[in-house]
């Protein structure tokens, strides 16, 4: 049986595994135990009750935390001309066409996040294995094939974060760090469960949102009541 750190055992002192804490309570136990020396990301869990292998259960989407991610978003948008100067001076961190999609194909992927426009999709398509594995694919469905870069730029640093359920029926996403105060957190994870209901696929059937959980980069995993989310 693996030995099991001091520090997480310490972590764990006084938690039931089994309880279902109320959203606010779980956030802060979280944030008194934690002891590393980073600022932590606060993770959501969320099991959903659908199968995702079936395209009218798929659950994607985007959502804008009303109080940020805590992280800082290198962005990169595929665009020409008018388009890419919206981009740049809307704080891209990397803009181009061609070129970038060269520099993509030779492994240098320098961004988190990457935004183009509709008429460079065909180019870009041609990096699907590249971006594909990574998440990093734009997609209209979550916002990031737009003519309206300048607006997608700024949305991708000030909080924007993309959702998507794995084959287990379960979406995972950060929402913050542990730094941020209790009600920030609150907001960010409702406006998440908020989105995440929005998002129900037409094929789902029975209970939708079946548990959720937060846990920290290094801490415990705890269990929250969903009555606690208010609107879920």
């Amino acid at each position: 049986m693996a030995k099991v750190a001091k520090r997480v055992a310490k972590s764990r002192e006084g938690l039931d595994r089994n309880k279902a804490y109320s959203l606010g309570e779980a956030i802060k136990l979280l944030k008194e135990r934690s002891t590393v020396k980073f600022d932590e990301t606060i993770e959501v869990s969320l099991n959903l009750g659908v199968d995702p292998r079936h395209a009218d259960q798929m659950v994607r989407g985007v959502v804008n935390l009303p109080n940020g991610t805590g992280r800082t978003v290198r962005v990169a948008v595929f665009a020409r001309g008018a388009k890419a100067d919206e981009a740049r001076a809307a704080g891209a961190d990397v803009v181009g066409a061609e070129d970038l999609v060269e520099t993509v194909q030779k492994g240098e992927i320098n961004f988190d996040r990457c935004i183009a426009t509709p008429d460079l999709m065909p180019l870009v398509g041609r990096l699907g294995k590249v971006l594909g594995p990574r998440g990093m694919m734009p997609n209209p469905k979550v916002g990031t094939v737009t003519m309206d870069v300048a607006g997608a730029v700024k949305a991708s640093k000030g909080g924007a974060v993309e959702f998507r359920v794995e084959k287990a029926g379960i979406i995972h996403a950060g929402v913050g760090k542990v730094s941020f105060d209790v009600a920030a957190l609150e907001e960010n994870v409702r406006a998440l469960a908020d989105a995440v209901n929005k998002a129900k696929p037409s094929g789902a059937k029975g209970v939708y949102m079946k548990k959720i959980s937060v846990s920290s980069t290094m801490g415990p995993g705890l269990k929250v009541d969903l009555a606690s989310l208010g609107a879920v």
